[in-house]
């Protein structure tokens, strides 16, 4: 009730220990804070929070709009709603290194077990759109060095996030790039590397031979990577795949569905076998818990004397 009973520390520290494992982690993206019991009652290893879902709910395009304010609240809400640890989009950190170190200690402060910080250049765009510009290497393992001095807890997942590979026309070039990029950020102290836009799975096991710290996959629909299975993926050494979009795409087209059979019909009766149940929705808000703890205060029983009124003041 109210919030998770697994601390911040622990979370990161089940973080950490997962992508140690040899088992791949599975992270859905959390579109709002209820989903994320969902996520860890269907026996997910993590919760991811996606800068391009923060945006999107904000009703703005993917492109460094979002203040980190905004995204540390987010992180916040949707951190507490579960025992799972969660993974947050830091973008490029609000600037550079004095405002990555800021960015680390308000997520830090929200309680999630990681962050990913990317290379792009400010404004940066979605990952998976053409047009991306990097910044220099220097610049990159700076972003990275900065939140690692930064952060207070050691146990914190610093994870850099290169798009290096999608800037290039050709594949090898990329992939040479995006290989040289990882080792870079390895080097400056990153945790995990997020190699973003890899286009097989040949990649995604030359990055694996290139660093020794976890790697990521990002499995988004409608990007520049196929989307592998979680096996396919451990199979070349894959530690943690996330599904950021996922979810809130399943829920906007099933309400633009929806939507149209209430304009075209004037009611969503025929809808109501496809919706989550009353029943269902109390379940993941945890009425029972948070109606037991409101019964047992108006129980109790103040002791006597007490619940007297205060003497009137001469």
């Amino acid at each position: 009730m109210l919030s998770s009973s697994v601390t911040p520390s622990e979370k990161r520290k089940a973080f950490r220990a997962g992508l140690a494992s040899g088992t791949i982690q599975r992270f859905p993206g959390a579109f709002t804070p209820l989903t994320a019991p969902l996520i860890q009652q269907l026996g997910f290893e993590g919760v991811y929070i996606s800068g391009a879902v923060m945006a999107a709910e904000l009703g703005l395009p993917d492109i460094g709009l979002t203040t980190l304010s905004e995204v540390a609240e987010r992180g916040r809400q949707i951190s507490r709603m579960t025992d799972l640890p969660t993974l947050i989009d830091a973008d490029t950190g609000f600037g550079e290194a004095m405002n990555v170190a800021r960015a680390v200690h308000e997520l830090e402060d929200a309680g999630v077990a990681g962050l990913h910080l990317e290379d792009q250049v400010n404004p940066k765009r979605c990952g998976h759109l053409d047009g991306k510009e990097v910044v220099g290497v220097e610049i990159a393992a700076q972003r990275i060095a900065a939140a690692v001095q930064a952060r207070r807890d050691p146990d914190l997942v610093i994870m850099a996030r290169t798009d290096i590979r999608g800037v290039h026309g050709s594949s090898s070039e990329g992939l040479a790039a995006a290989v040289d990029r990882a080792k870079a950020l390895e080097a400056a102290g990153a945790d995990a590397i997020f190699p973003e836009a890899m286009a097989t799975l040949e990649e995604f096991a030359a990055i694996r031979a290139a660093v020794d710290v976890p790697i990521l996959a990002n499995m988004t629909e409608f990007g520049k990577s196929p989307l592998f299975t979680h096996q396919q993926l451990q199979d070349v050494g894959v530690n943690l795949a996330i599904h950021p979009v996922s979810l809130l795409r399943v829920a906007m087209g099933a309400i633009e569905r929806e939507l149209g059979l209430l304009a075209e019909t004037g009611t969503l009766d025929e809808a109501v076998p496809r919706m989550q149940t009353r029943a269902r929705l109390y379940e993941l808000n945890d009425y029972a818990a948070y109606s037991a703890f409101d019964a047992g205060v108006f129980d109790f029983e103040v002791p006597g004397g007490f619940a007297q009124e205060p003497p009137a003041r001469p």
